[in-house]
Formats: C-alpha cells, structure tokens, sequence
C-alpha cells in the first residue's frame, strides 16, 4: 500500500480530489505560510475537476526582505562560513538516501504523474536524476564544487589567485515540463555555492517543488536559506522590476520571449 512521507503535506495516491483539494504554502522567512487570501484553483489534467489550490499571492514584501538579508558575498564563499560547504554536503546526502527508498521515490513518481501527465517510467526517470545528482553532490562534492584556481607569478611572491563565488540573492524560475528534476538541480547549485535564491514554480506543477522543499527541510536543510514562493509569473515580474538593484541573477528556463522580457526587467 503507497503511504505519504512523513514530511509530506500532499496525498497523490488517495487525496488531491475534487472533493479534498490539496492545498499549497509558500516558504517565506524560514516559515510555511498557510495563505490568507485568494487561491488559484487548478484543474486535474486527466479529468478537469479542481485537485489543488495554490495561492495567488500579491504582495511579495517579505520575499524581498529575504533577498535583502543576503549580501553579496553570500550566506558562505571560500573566505567566509566554509563550514557551510559540509553541511550541505551532509544535507544532499541525506535528501539522496530520502529519495532512495522506494516509498518516498514512488511518492515523488506518483506525484509529479499528477501533476504532468507522463508514463511511470518517464517521471520515476525525473526522481532517479534529481536522487543521482544530490549523490554526486553529497559529502565533499559540494566543498570541491567551490575549487578556485591559483597560478604562479612572473616573480618571486607574487601569484595569481581565484575563487568561485556566489553571486548572493538570486531569483530562480522554474519550467513546466520538469517539474522535479530541473528545480532541484539549479536549487541545489544554487546554495551549494553560497546564494541565497528565491525560487518560483510554474504554477501548474508548483506542488512538486514544494514537496521536494519540505524534503530538503526534513533532511537538514534550513528553512531560512531560501524562500519558495507560489504567485503568477506576472507579479514576480513586477517584483523583478522593481528591485532589479537588489537581484544579482536570475535562473529562468522557459521560453525565449519571457527570458528576452526578463533581461529587459533586469
């Protein structure tokens, strides 16, 4: 019989139905926030009746405090919190073994299979990716993504020295047609290197991403790196405009036309 991780909020086996919705929460401030205002209510692909309602959040305030607490130099880099580096480390390790076992992988198959009407194989694949990458990240790999470079001088006690370095708040934007796969993987770079990103999902396959977040969380992940926000695109557009000062990069995967419209905004 299928059963629910315990960090999950989300039941893709016998809930998120016409009659019981599944409800989502953005991560803001270190804390889910259960939405007080108007929801997007979203149809299930296979039958077209409402399966889950995300909030249609207006104000994004609070996310903007959360990319101001970030400085440029990151919540770590090679000169600064490098203890951080094994940590994450410890944390992609764990999430690996998390996503390893077969009721949390059949979770994460079955879920993103609701939400992006695939084959079994097709989304377990998506799983097996996100679970394969978090291996080669775990431990030391995070600490050995962070390698900089040193040449020799042209005389003696000089020489050339060069560190990876984060850029510090970001904003990541995630794409439709891989719902787990391709957040996870640019999250992870992400604060693997010291940013501190506030991601949005697309809306229609926003539940994955959530998921895997509280999965991070539970695996030791703490909640105050990031910031997860449910909204239209529009509005985190008029976000990115407006505090374009602020945001040092933005990840998007997507269409052409938004990508050449969010270089304009930035």
């Amino acid at each position: 019989m299928a059963k629910v991780p315990v960090f999950a909020t989300l039941d893709p086996f016998d809930g998120m139905t016409a009659a019981h919705p599944g409800i989502l929460e953005s991560l803001v401030g270190g804390a889910w926030i259960e939405h007080g205002g108007e929801f997007l209510h979203l149809p299930d692909p296979m039958n077209g009746e409402i399966f889950l309602k995300t909030p249609d959040t207006r104000n994004l305030s609070k996310c903007i405090v959360g990319l101001d607490s970030c400085p440029k130099s990151g919540l770590h880099n090679p000169l600064k919190n490098p203890d951080r580096y094994v940590h994450l480390g410890a944390v992609c390790a764990k999430a690996a073994t998390l996503l390893a076992e077969p009721e949390i992988r059949d979770y994460f198959t079955r879920l993103t299979q609701r939400v992006m009407p695939k084959s079994w194989n097709q989304c377990l694949g998506e799983v097996d990716v996100t679970r394969i990458f978090l291996e080669n990240l775990a431990g030391d790999g995070v600490r050995f993504l962070a390698r900089g470079f040193s040449n020799p001088g042209n005389h003696i006690g000089q020489e050339s020295r060069g560190y990876r370095w984060p850029y510090g708040p970001v904003v990541i934007i995630a794409p439709f047609n891989f719902p787990l796969e391709i957040p996870a993987l640019q999250l992870m770079g992400a604060l693997a290197m010291g940013n501190r990103p506030l991601i949005k999902p697309e809306t229609r396959v926003g539940a994955v991403l959530e998921q895997f977040v509280r999965l991070l969380i539970y695996a030791g992940l703490d909640p105050n790196d990031l910031d997860m926000i449910h909204c239209k695109g529009s509005v985190l557009g008029d976000m990115i405009e407006s505090n374009s000062h602020q945001i040092r990069l933005v990840q998007f995967t997507g269409s052409s036309r938004v990508a050449e419209h969010l270089t304009e905004l930035m």
